[in-house]
């Protein structure tokens, strides 16, 4: 390893030792537990992932007992943390450990890549926090670290850029993988930040390409080549004395094994505003709200309707009283409508 490459371990080392987050997964190397924060850390802050965490921890302090859990439940502990496909992933990898592999872990990379849901960056972390194996993790924080300090301007989402970046990364990866992975990683995440880093009492600055060259707002370079899809969504809450009817989403596409209202999709903003021609008393009509995901912008206005005769619903909606309701798992979009619509109804 030459005196850079050397520079920065050490450095990075150091100061994560002196300024890391205390985080209850930092304190084991149970892989099951490294494994769970791991899953819902995916595309979520630690502070929003933290309290699930907590959570999960609780209901299901082992393997055993997530692999045993009923569906229902795991989503609705899950609600509010979106990208739900995780915890049907998660579900799958616990029942397949519990049912073919005696609830253990796989101790290698390689072997952890063979799970479902489980990818080149959550199996490294697995491999390296659990069982201390010198692979480098590889996530948006390392990314930046890297590319700055060294220079490099290959796109991130590009095959050469990932190539690229993974061959440097597992370069400077330490005997003790676990400790200097989790300094990279904290290292982007606190002081070598997306937007205004710390670079004034940064201990990289001396040797850091970006700093040297204030290139820290075009490193690291990602060309993105994902279009942001817009739908609308009509939602018919239809009500039935003290119930309401909802459905679970089956068909594969955005909230699978959630439950929402029954659905009519528009075209176009102009129509989502018109009520729905359909056989009930219409009651209400909501404002438009806009929910963001990752790759979709989604529209959505409800509209309440008494039913007339039931025979006319859809038959994979059912009724719920809104006590039920609350033991469902939801998108948080629906979760949200409903805690406000009851609100008001009460305060009425």
């Amino acid at each position: 390893m030459n005196e850079k490459n050397k520079f920065f371990v050490e450095k990075i080392t150091a100061w994560y030792r002196k300024h890391h987050r205390k985080l209850p997964w930092r304190n084991t190397q149970d892989p099951y537990l490294i494994w769970l924060s791991e899953i819902i850390l995916q595309q979520t802050r630690v502070k929003q992932g933290l309290p699930y965490y907590q959570k999960f921890v609780e209901n299901y302090p082992s393997l055993q007992d997530l692999a045993l859990a009923n569906d229902t439940e795991v989503f609705r502990l899950w609600q509010g943390l979106g990208y739900y496909n995780r915890a049907k992933n998660m579900l799958a990898t616990a029942r397949q450990l519990y049912e073919k592999n005696e609830g253990r872990f796989p101790n290698s990379y390689q072997e952890l890549l063979k799970l479902k849901g489980i990818g080149k960056y959550t199996a490294a972390a697995i491999a390296s926090f659990a069982f201390n194996e010198p692979v480098a993790v590889l996530d948006g924080n390392v990314y930046r670290v890297l590319a700055r300090y060294f220079g490099i301007f290959t796109d991130i989402t590009s095959p050469k850029g990932e190539k690229e970046f993974r061959a440097l990364a597992q370069s400077l990866v330490p005997k003790n993988s676990n400790e200097y992975n989790q300094a990279i990683m904290e290292f982007g995440a606190l002081q070598c930040t997306p937007q205004k880093p710390n670079c004034m009492f940064c201990p990289l600055q001396e040797n850091c390409f970006a700093f040297a060259y204030q290139e820290q707002e075009s490193l690291p370079v990602k060309i993105s080549k994902t279009q942001m899809r817009e739908r609308f969504f009509a939602y018919l809450v239809w009500h039935k004395e003290e119930k309401i009817a909802l459905k679970k989403r089956f068909e594969k596409d955005i909230w699978q094994n959630l439950y929402d209202f029954d659905l009519q999709e528009k075209d176009n903003l102009y129509e989502l505003e018109q009520i729905p021609l359909v056989k009930g008393n219409f009651l209400y009509k909501s404002g438009i709200f806009k929910h963001q995901l990752t790759h979709q912008r989604i529209f959505v206005c409800f509209f309440h309707f008494e039913i007339i005769e039931t025979s006319l619903l859809s038959q994979n909606l059912e009724w719920y009283t809104w006590e039920s309701v609350q033991n469902l798992p939801k998108p948080i979009l629906i979760a949200n409508y409903l805690q406000t619509w009851q609100t008001k109804n009460l305060q009425g």
